[in-house]
């Protein structure tokens, strides 16, 4: 679905099966924001296919963070043409989870080969800037990736539409979270664009569910 000029989203709908949100930001070097998992990939290859594009005219792959759901898919980009790439602090934390056994979390550095790794600042991706934001709590390397020119933020697993994310996860930290949230909501944002859920729309609006989570789930922690 087109959300405006240039932006795509394939939203992950099923109610019984776990996968995440998918973006696509089309320029001069195509971006795909969470690939999602491999055996659920053939919507995202449709989704392409609709705006006319392939898995090879994918120039950047973008992770949010290294959990199967977002992560898996990268796989299928290593013998394109495109680079992938992760937060450096997420791929030293995949690495760390390869002494566990995968049936535990499904977690280690094998399900991914980036090409260059992710550090908080600007990122220039041929006619593009976005904005790398590091955005610890629901994992130690977990970004969000913001699009100043059209206030768009991709949340990853950071907030939701009226949810935050989990940190009962290994590499989960409640005050990292809530340090991540704060910082987010300073950014001039028009839509957020999360990993899970509906979207929203307008600062009002995005805004008003920053304060109804701060309200929630800070009296929690």
């Amino acid at each position: 679905m087109q959300i405006f000029d240039n932006l795509h989203a394939f939203p992950w709908r099923s109610m019984t099966v776990n996968n995440c949100n998918t973006y696509l930001i089309k320029g001069i070097m195509p971006v795909l924001i969470d690939p999602g998992h491999v055996d659920l990939f053939d919507s995202i290859e449709e989704g392409l296919a609709e705006v006319g594009l392939e898995v090879k005219d994918i120039g950047l792959v973008i992770c949010t963070h290294a959990h199967p759901d977002h992560v898996e898919a990268a796989r299928l980009f290593m013998k394109t043409p495109a680079l992938i790439t992760i937060h450096a602090e997420e791929w030293r934390f995949a690495r760390s989870m390869d002494d566990y056994p995968r049936g535990v979390f499904g977690l280690t550095s094998d399900i991914i080969a980036p090409d260059f790794l992710l550090q908080e600042g600007e990122l220039i991706v041929g006619d593009l800037t976005l904005t790398i934001v590091h955005t610890p709590g629901h994992s130690p390397g977990s970004i969000a990736v913001y699009w100043p020119e059209r206030k768009a933020l991709f949340s990853g697993d950071l907030v939701f539409r009226d949810g935050v994310g989990r940190t009962d996860l290994p590499g989960g930290d409640d005050s990292a979270m809530r340090k991540s949230i704060k910082k987010v909501r300073d950014l001039k944002t028009e839509w957020l664009l999360p990993g899970h859920g509906g979207f929203l729309s307008g600062a009002g609006e995005i805004t008003s569910n920053f304060d109804r989570m701060e309200h929630c789930w800070f009296s929690l922690v």
